[in-house]
């Protein structure tokens, strides 16, 4: 009928690797840092949306 619900470990790749652009950045500094660790913290957030979101039910 339905499937398992599928893990969540795409998102945890992208939730880790916005983690380390984050502290790259920082770590970085200036403007160069700054556009890093920003980049950062948007895969945060789409890696945490995605975690959040509901999976799809195929039939």
């Amino acid at each position: 009928m339905f499937r398992k619900k599928p893990k969540n470990t795409t998102n945890k790749i992208i939730l880790g690797l916005g983690t380390l652009a984050a502290g790259a950045g920082k770590l970085i500094g200036g403007k160069i840092g700054y556009g890093i660790a920003g980049f950062g913290l948007a895969h945060i957030l789409f890696g945490s949306l995605g975690m959040l979101r509901s999976p799809l039910r195929s039939r």
